[in-house]
């Protein structure tokens, strides 16, 4: 057989595989009558909403979390991806930066996080009649230092992406099949994941963090991070992104957008963008845990 018509059958059965989970995520949403989804409206969160919804019609309510670590471009954005459903949508206020056990900032951070919303999500439900509770965690997400998956096991939370085998590039597959415009955008975890561990999470590092990002996003960037490294800022843009930054005056630029959000030192990370590079120091220990 040529090679090519054995690379068309490889993607055939990829497709078929893919659409089989589909089918099995379907199945087990209308199995789950009355149902809320925790929603950020990254491409996870956002399909598994936008899939309950087509599958369960009102019976599915969208719960967004409004506060401090949320960025509003972020919040703007999946207000929008809502609205253009006609996705019921409910924004909540959490309060994790009042506890100091998220502010303190160490490894557990996203636990107290997700166990704040889990459990805000709870008393909604109870209210309006609500009797599950899901997130977007997908297959891949297994693999990975989550401690938020702890809570969603202590809060009983369904990860129905998960259950049903998907991984992060089927979702995003499917999304884009399905037409939605957000199947490619980048990741946006809460801007607490971008302050060192250790330092205290405030309200002003993450507004500073937000100001310095959206600077950068002006400059022309689109998958990028900035981290807090107190007075110092480290930027991490997406390697096929990074060329553009290494001319002097591009640097120059950088360096006067983050000096004007409030750094006193700028660093251009130069092994580019990579997802939750803050956990490279965390001991191996704490790593094994994944979800712990």
């Amino acid at each position: 057989m040529a090679a090519g018509a054995q690379t068309t059958r490889s993607e055939a059965e990829a497709a078929q595989d893919t659409a089989a989970k589909l089918l099995a995520l379907e199945t087990r949403l209308k199995q789950l009558g009355r149902l809320m989804v925790a929603y950020s409206g990254g491409v996870d969160s956002a399909f598994l909403a936008a899939t309950a919804h087509r599958v369960l019609g009102d019976k599915m309510l969208a719960v967004l979390a409004d506060s401090a670590s949320l960025a509003r471009r972020d919040m703007e954005q999946a207000s929008a991806f809502a609205l253009s459903l006609g996705m019921p949508l409910r924004v909540v206020e959490t309060q994790e930066l009042d506890k100091p056990e998220y502010a303190r900032n160490d490894a557990n951070r996203c636990f107290h996080c997700k166990d704040e919303l889990f459990a805000t999500m709870k008393t909604l439900g109870a209210t309006l009649g609500f009797t599950s509770i899901a997130y977007g965690m997908n297959a891949d997400d297994t693999k990975d230092f989550r401690p938020g998956q702890r809570a969603a096991e202590e809060h009983e939370v369904l990860a129905p992406l998960a259950e049903a085998g998907l991984t992060k590039l089927e979702v995003r597959a499917l999304a884009k099949e399905a037409g939605y415009a957000l199947w490619d955008r980048p990741a946006a975890p809460c801007l607490s994941s971008r302050v060192e561990y250790g330092r205290t999470v405030t309200r002003e590092v993450l507004e500073q963090v937000e100001r310095a990002e959206e600077s950068i996003r002006q400059l022309g960037f689109r998958e990028l991070r900035v981290r807090h490294h107190g007075e110092l800022a480290r930027v991490e843009i997406a390697r096929n992104e990074l060329p553009r930054a290494l001319s002097m005056e591009m640097l120059d630029a950088i360096t006067a957008a983050l000096r004007q959000a409030g750094f006193q030192y700028v660093t251009l990370d130069c092994t580019g963008f990579r997802s939750g590079s803050l956990n490279a120091i965390l001991p191996v220990e704490v790593l094994a845990r994944r979800g712990a």
